[in-house]
């Protein structure tokens, strides 16, 4: 397999197949969801083993995003298939972990409302510009997904007392990195757009 700078050193290159590594990945992280959501109904969230399952589970779902999008960018296989769907995988994700530690009340409704509030408001401020070009992720907006990632699985995973008082703490930090990078999101497509319908 060549890398992204060496097909485009080759000159124009064939269309990129909807079928490569980077998107199967990424439906694998979808096919992730359902059985994420079997484990923690399972655990009850009171159940060790399959707490244990579901926090695997998780983190399996969540490392295939950071890879499939490496794979994607460095041997030039971004599709647009992999475009719609990966933020789509992303958010089904993380917004049926939040849930269902609210449903089995471990987390706050609150704190899952604000942080599947703010991906919304991302998603359709994404749309909205997408005409006049992509936003990129910033330095805070991959702290924000740390921050989340690992605030789940905390919760998710049987700790001890002494650990398991750090849940609230990593959580309430994922929220305030979550909201400040949503305003800038915001902020940044406000200015885009700005300057395009201007010119």
């Amino acid at each position: 397999m060549t890398s992204a700078a060496e097909r485009r050193a080759a000159g124009p290159a064939a269309p990129v197949p909807v079928v490569n590594a980077a998107n199967a990945l990424t439906a694998m992280r979808l096919v992730l969801v359902p059985v994420l959501v079997v484990f923690v109904v399972a655990s009850e969230l009171t159940r060790p083993g399959w707490r244990i399952a579901a926090a695997v589970a998780f983190g399996v779902a969540s490392f295939t995003d950071i890879v499939d999008g490496w794979i994607a960018r460095h041997w030039d296989l971004v599709t647009a298939f992999g475009k719609v769907a990966d933020p789509i995988a992303d958010k089904a994700l993380t917004g049926t972990a939040l849930v269902l530690l609210s449903w089995y009340n471990q987390l706050p409704w609150w704190v899952t409302v604000v942080i599947l509030a703010r991906e919304l408001g991302v998603t359709l401020l994404r749309f909205w510009v997408i005409r006049y070009g992509v936003i990129a992720a910033s330095r805070g907006g991959k702290i924000k997904t740390f921050l989340q990632i690992l605030g789940i699985v905390w919760y998710l995973w049987p700790m001890p007392a002494g650990l398991a008082a750090a849940r609230p703490w990593i959580m309430t930090a994922a929220v305030l990195v979550t909201v400040a990078t949503g305003l800038d999101y915001a902020l940044r497509a406000l200015r885009m757009h700005r300057h395009r319908t201007a010119e």
